[in-house]
């Protein structure tokens, strides 16, 4: 891992001048980014005299900056155990040092014996992850990167489309002699390039439609909805940068139309705003900044706007998105927001991941793109967009080794979105006839063993969304109380077969196939008559003993009693044989489609001897009334026990 990103300078440590206050030569070498001479002197100081605890982890991050992964991992350790003042990111880094020295079984050990510090999304993003990364299910597809011909041997990163040209940062020299000292180079500035018909970027230029700054400009994003450019600047007065009172010089974001056009969005002296992102369907203003409150470092945000203008204050995206690590560079995509985090799980310094966005402004898991995009070095600023000829294109900024300069923007073609094969089911669960949705239903994708992969609770109309990492066999289950079971195994010729971004499910509820008849739970049927002194099945009958087999195969662990009963009219041992074989007729139709016949514990005729009214022997009665008598239940013997009482 390598953090000589030198955008990322500005995202860890966004103070270039601190406050008037007594500090160590060790101090002043770790504000200043000297991390070689922070340890040298922090150790000349530690044999003078102890350091305090936020000395050693200013020591330790300097360690973790030039890779001495062993000493920053014990230093880190050490200052958990006196579980004093270790922060969110100091976590996080913790952690990626476990990683470097020990691996990842390591680090997963210390998840799970520390398991309370840390959140519940921050857990199952981690084991999702690394479940993901260790798959060999899948091949990683080849996405045929390219390293840019618009880099340089300075750092240029952020890419941006920008109508048929990209816009990009960058830190090579533009005239000035103004020097930004972190990294030794010139302030960071945009540029233009154009856009071959291979999507190589080339014939680079000063990009001139911002008003003119010697500080940095730089992340851009062209909102052609609104035809303005959002940008991250310097605060600064003229020739003249500013500071806050704490001593720090903070990034903004700024909009324009052009030169002459500038309007600050956000700015807050001590507080950094980069990559700004307009999301037009909404406009929403999406950025990354480094707010007190966020979850670790740098934190991603929205604000709702009215053409640019801010309207409302920063929503935090949450721990589902949001880290003990930093998060920047967030994109939206086809209803996917990519973004790049160091959070402890990836595969070394920024990672790109994606994840997708659901119902009320919440989002699924975000998934690392795999070593096909990421590398063991800083990968961030991924935009991508669909061309009709030439599949998914997008480019990324990275500082993986083989560049041209500290980082370099890579361009990408292929022919699926980016990421690791993932099995992502979405849909709604209902009811069969009236289409509702089941609210509380438990949906869960379990292996051949029936171990539980991944469970979700529907919303309040039905709506579900599972995500995990590949596997060629799933069982997919849907159950609530009083609802029929959903149950479906799937093989990899299966999921290939069906549409799993609508993957809509039903469950009966045993409400509306039961209903309580002569003081017993019976199956709702229309009412239906044999013919006089008949016991066939005519095709009224099995239409209504179709909804029986449907009740089994929704709950096969009904047990049934079949009743038939006869009027009156005719003798009483000719009634109960007349009943009996319509019971067995039942029962045989019922078999013969399927109802198995440990499902039947009876078949049974009682003639006339249940009568509901006074039509006996000898009684003159309409037909009507005899016609009542004339009634075949199917009756559910273990309702209570099931179901409980109704």
């Amino acid at each position: 891992m390598r953090f000589s990103n030198l955008y990322l300078l500005l995202l860890f440590i966004p103070s270039l001048c601190f406050a008037q206050q007594k500090r160590s030569k060790g101090d002043i070498a770790f504000f200043e980014y000297s991390y070689r001479t922070a340890i040298e002197e922090y150790q000349k100081e530690q044999i003078k005299g102890a350091l305090t605890n936020q000395q050693y982890l200013n020591l330790a991050d300097s360690y973790l900056r030039m890779s001495n992964y062993k000493n920053a991992a014990k230093i880190y350790v050490d200052i958990f155990k006196k579980d004093t003042i270790m922060s969110p990111s100091h976590f996080n880094r913790l952690l990626q040092s476990i990683a470097k020295t020990s691996g990842m079984e390591e680090v997963k050990t210390f998840l799970s014996d520390n398991n309370s510090v840390f959140s519940g999304e921050l857990l199952e993003n981690a084991e999702f992850n690394y479940e993901l990364l260790q798959s060999k299910s899948k091949p990683a597809p080849n996405y045929g990167l390219f390293n840019v011909s618009a880099n340089s041997s300075q750092g240029d990163f952020s890419p941006a489309f920008f109508y048929d040209k990209v816009l990009f940062s960058s830190g090579r020299p533009r005239g000035s002699k103004k020097v930004y000292n972190p990294s030794g180079e010139a302030f960071f500035n945009i540029y233009e390039a154009e856009v071959d018909s291979k999507g190589d970027l080339n014939a680079v230029k000063e990009f001139e439609g911002l008003m003119d700054s010697p500080f940095h400009k730089s992340t851009p994003y062209y909102a052609a909805e609104l035809d303005r450019i959002f940008y991250s600047l310097s605060n600064a007065d003229g020739e003249q940068l500013l500071f806050s009172d704490k001593g720090k010089n903070a990034m903004s974001i700024g909009m324009s139309s052009g030169v002459d056009s500038h309007t600050y969005i956000l700015r807050d002296l001590d507080t950094s705003f980069h990559y700004p992102f307009y999301e037009g369907a909404t406009g929403r203003l999406f950025f990354a900044a480094n707010f007190d409150d966020s979850y670790g470092g740098t934190d991603l945000y929205y604000v709702h706007t009215n053409n640019g203008i801010i309207m409302s204050s920063p929503v935090n995206l949450g721990p589902r998105i949001n880290t003990p690590g930093n998060e920047i560079a967030p994109f939206i995509f086809d209803n996917t927001l990519y973004f790049a985090s160091d959070v402890f799980y990836g595969l070394g310094g920024m990672d790109i991941y994606r994840s997708n966005l659901q119902e009320n402004d919440n989002f699924s898991i975000p998934v690392n793109l795999g070593s096909a995009i990421n590398s063991a070095e800083d990968d961030f600023g991924m935009i991508i967009k669909l061309d009709e000829s030439k599949g998914f294109v997008g480019y990324f900024a990275s500082n993986r080794s083989g560049g041209k300069g500290n980082d370099d923007i890579y361009g990408f073609h292929m022919d699926e979105k980016p990421g690791l094969k993932t099995l992502a089911l979405k849909g709604a669960i209902k009811k069969p006839n009236d289409g509702v949705g089941i609210d509380g239903a438990v949906i869960s994708l379990l292996d051949n063993e029936g171990t539980i992969i991944k469970e979700v609770i529907a919303d309040r109309d039905g709506n579900y969304e599972l995500e995990i990492p590949w596997r060629d066999n799933v069982i997919l289950k849907a159950i609530k109380e009083r609802y029929s079971t959903y149950k479906q195994q799937f093989d990899a010729a299966s999921l290939d077969t069906v549409d799993t971004a609508k993957f809509n499910l039903e469950m009966v509820s045993i409400d509306d196939i039961v209903t309580e008849h002569e003081e017993q739970n019976v199956i709702k049927l229309n009412k239906f008559f044999f013919n006089k002194g008949k016991y066939n099945v005519t095709p009224e009958i099995s239409r209504e003993l179709d909804k029986v087999v449907a009740a089994i195969n929704s709950f096969p662990e009904l047990q049934l009693k079949i009743e038939s009963h006869t009027d009156s009219r005719g003798s009483n041992r000719y009634n109960i044989n007349l009943s009996n074989r319509r019971s067995d007729a039942i029962k045989d139709y019922l078999m013969q489609e399927g109802v198995p016949e440990n499902n039947i514990i009876e078949s049974v005729g009682y003639g006339e001897e249940q009568l509901l009214n006074n039509c006996k022997n000898g009684v003159f009665c309409l037909e009507m009334l005899h016609n009542r008598n004339e009634r075949t239940n199917i009756i559910i013997l273990n309702y209570n026990e099931l179901f409980g009482l109704k």
